[in-house]
């Protein structure tokens, strides 16, 4: 079991190895917030669990909040083989997954990264190289029955198209938490 300082030391640990991700911040600041939160916390630690190897990329001075997300190399191993949202879920009638990517975001207590969100992460290095990852689909295109999902091939991002219903063992999810 990770106890409460061990996870805090694994993410000062993240935060130290990858200043690149947020220059100019300071770790203690980080972690005083996360102490004094702990619901967030408790998001955060599902993170972690769930692979998602959650670290700081952006600051905002005039709401005092920071924003993590999934920087795992990979969409997070814990949250791969899910369909988009419980709607897709349930028009699921057979071989369905265990839960969507919507509903275990929520659950969790973060949301799914926009497609804004994932271009701004892959600014920061290159993920999901072998593995893609769902995106807050705009409600037009989920309307229709479709969802979106990105990954990252020939030095791009690109943004693709699946049936909602859709899912695959390679397929997960990336998370963003507001601090």
């Amino acid at each position: 079991m990770l106890f409460p300082n061990r996870i805090i030391e694994m993410l000062e640990d993240r935060f130290n190895e990858n200043m690149n991700r947020h220059e100019g911040l300071e770790w203690e600041k980080i972690k005083i917030k996360i102490e004094e939160n702990n619901d967030k916390f408790a998001s955060l630690l599902h993170m972690e669990l769930t692979g998602g190897e959650p670290d700081v990329i952006k600051y905002d001075k005039e709401t005092d909040e920071y924003l993590f997300v999934d920087c795992c190399v990979e969409s997070p191993s814990g949250r791969r083989s899910l369909c988009y949202d419980n709607e897709a879920l349930e028009e699921r009638k057979s071989n369905k997954p265990i839960n969507s990517a919507i509903n275990l975001a929520k659950e969790m207590g973060i949301e799914i990264l926009t497609e804004l969100q994932y271009r701004e992460l892959q600014k920061l290095g290159e993920f999901d190289k072998k593995t893609s990852s769902w995106i807050r689909t705009p409600d037009n295109i989920r309307n229709l029955g479709g969802a979106l999902f990105c990954d990252y091939r020939y030095d791009n991002v690109f943004v693709y198209h699946n049936g909602a219903e859709s899912y695959y063992k390679s397929r997960g999810f990336r998370g963003s938490l507001t601090i």
